[in-house]
């Protein structure tokens, strides 16, 4: 059976891993994969640190978008692929990789996913989580000091100088290619609910 193949978009710390883990839950795991976008980051040339934090993580070029699609249509071709490693510390691409075989639901999640046309082609089912942006970089600021090893002077220049303006002209107007959006700030049972039935009722179309 070809992969079912949804989409989640939206802005950073939007609420995208939590619902693609929510949706995952709900089957099994063992039918299920999640993919991420941030796997995808081109590998930056060799230079300095302080070079490499001013580079825009934000915008569509960032991203290696021609193995990013091959790799999804060799999903959906039933074959298995080596999908990145990304190192959010050192800014670097690893040389291992995680190895994924095709699953019957396949999550993408990330904040240009919805951007790119020929990706936006491929899914069964397009999401876009809609959150306030006071939220959203509340969220962005605990995961990069958590998990990324960021300091706060950092994390607000990189905020003002390319998330909040990629945001604004890549991010925002890709929910309109959606076919579900919902609220990142409080999302009911109900509203997951609705959403796995929506998956159900479309893998049986």
């Amino acid at each position: 059976m070809r992969p079912f193949l949804v989409g989640i978009a939206g802005g950073s710390g939007s609420g995208k891993t939590t619902l693609a883990n929510e949706i995952s839950s709900n089957y099994d795991q063992k039918k299920v994969a999640i993919i991420e976008q941030d796997s995808y980051y081109i590998n930056i040339p060799v230079i300095n640190m302080k070079q490499k934090k001013k580079f825009n993580f934000d915008h569509p070029s960032a991203i290696d978008i021609t193995l990013f699609e091959k790799d999804l249509k060799s999903l959906l071709e039933g074959k298995t692929i080596n999908v990145p490693l990304y190192d959010f510390k050192t800014h670097s691409r690893l040389k291992e990789y995680r190895q994924l075989k095709p699953h019957h639901i396949i999550v993408v999640e990330g904040i240009l996913v919805l951007h790119y046309p020929q990706i936006r082609e491929l899914f069964s089912l397009k999401i876009f989580v809609d959150t306030p942006e006071d939220l959203r970089f509340n969220r962005r600021q605990k995961r990069d000091i958590n998990e990324r090893g960021r300091n706060e002077e950092n994390i607000i220049e990189q905020y003002v100088n390319s998330v909040r303006p990629m945001h604004d002209k890549f991010v925002e107007p890709s929910k309109y290619f959606a076919d579900e959006i919902i609220l990142g700030e409080n999302r009911p049972d109900e509203i997951i609910g609705s959403i796995i039935k929506k998956i159900k009722s479309k893998i049986k179309e």
